[in-house]
């Protein structure tokens, strides 16, 4: 049986967004609850990176480690923001194998120990959530048409498939099958040329190590101009299809979110506004920027499409 329409967003996840705006206590849960978990866990340091460093030529601010690793969804754990720190101790993001196939000349499984050996570089970014929250977060990465170049499209291509690994193991929601928050695996999606773009990063990393369990280790989805729910985390296969891919939350109830979750102010969610957000750590909401900022970068993509209809 799955979630019905109005399961979703599940009731605990909207109480939780609900309070947060209410009490804008964000600084409170990113800084003071967080850290002492994160601090009581001692789990061994993510090993270090060799990358690129950012030029942030924008000059962005970027969270805190604690506020940005500690304060996730990912709803494989939990549905509370703060319980994947210890939950997700069940992943092993090593030994790890990305399957990349489908309308492709050269079908490739990757170790991760391969994927490290892309050419990394830091990439400093605004991430915005659906349910009205944001922060900015030093990635690292390849682009992921440095992948998709080497997998070789065919004309066929048109769309680029993401699923999370699913493995009931080591993800304690897919344990409840049906009666889960959502349906497993998790599955994202993008147009071919938004794939292609040079914005769209794999991350191996943040703040200068290897992706924490938690934000999706050991490898997830970055689009920056895009609602944060299309960014899948520990991505286990890539496939190209001729189809459109039925993303998880379009699945679940495409009222509420489509295929294509742009960053847009001017288009609100059926229960909330999405003119402004709350950064992590701070008290005041702030406009929201079209695109998520990127606006100049992205915005020919959808030329001629209606963004309102097409959210």
């Amino acid at each position: 049986m799955k979630p019905k329409p109005s399961d979703v967003t599940p009731k605990e996840l909207f109480d939780q967004r609900r309070s947060f705006l209410k009490l804008g206590a964000a600084s409170v849960v990113a800084t003071g609850s967080v850290s002492n978990l994160l601090a009581a866990l001692k789990t061994k340091a993510p090993s270090p990176l060799s990358f690129i460093p950012s030029e942030n030529l924008e000059n962005l601010k970027p969270n805190s480690f604690e506020q940005a690793s500690g304060y996730v969804n990912f709803y494989e754990f939990s549905t509370s923001k703060t319980a994947p720190v210890g939950l997700s101790k069940t992943l092993r993001p090593y030994p790890w194998e990305l399957l990349a196939s489908g309308e492709v000349e050269n079908p490739q499984s990757l170790s991760i120990d391969e994927l490290y050996q892309f050419p990394l570089e830091e990439r400093i970014y605004r991430f915005r959530c659906v349910e009205g929250w944001s922060m900015v977060v030093p990635w690292i990465g390849f682009p992921l048409s440095a992948l998709l170049e080497r997998l070789k499209p065919t004309t066929k291509a048109r769309y680029v498939k993401f699923t999370t690994l699913l493995d009931p193991i080591q993800f304690p929601d897919q344990k409840r099958g049906a009666l889960g928050v959502i349906p497993h695996p998790y599955v994202e999606g993008l147009r071919l040329d938004e794939a292609m773009h040079p914005l769209t990063l794999l991350a191996v990393g943040m703040y200068g190590e290897k992706l924490p369990a938690q934000n999706g280790a050991p490898l997830r989805l970055i689009v920056p101009w895009k609602y944060g729910f299309k960014s899948i985390k520990s991505i286990a296969k890539i496939e190209l299809t001729q189809e459109e891919p039925l993303n998880t939350w379009k699945l679940l109830n495409p009222r509420e979110y489509g295929f294509y979750a742009n960053v847009n102010p001017e288009v609100d969610h059926p229960r909330w506004s999405q003119a402004s957000e709350r950064l992590l750590g701070s008290l005041l909401k702030q406009k929201t920027l079209k695109f998520n900022g990127y606006e100049k970068e992205v915005a020919s993509l959808y030329a001629g499409m209606d963004l309102k209809r097409d959210f």
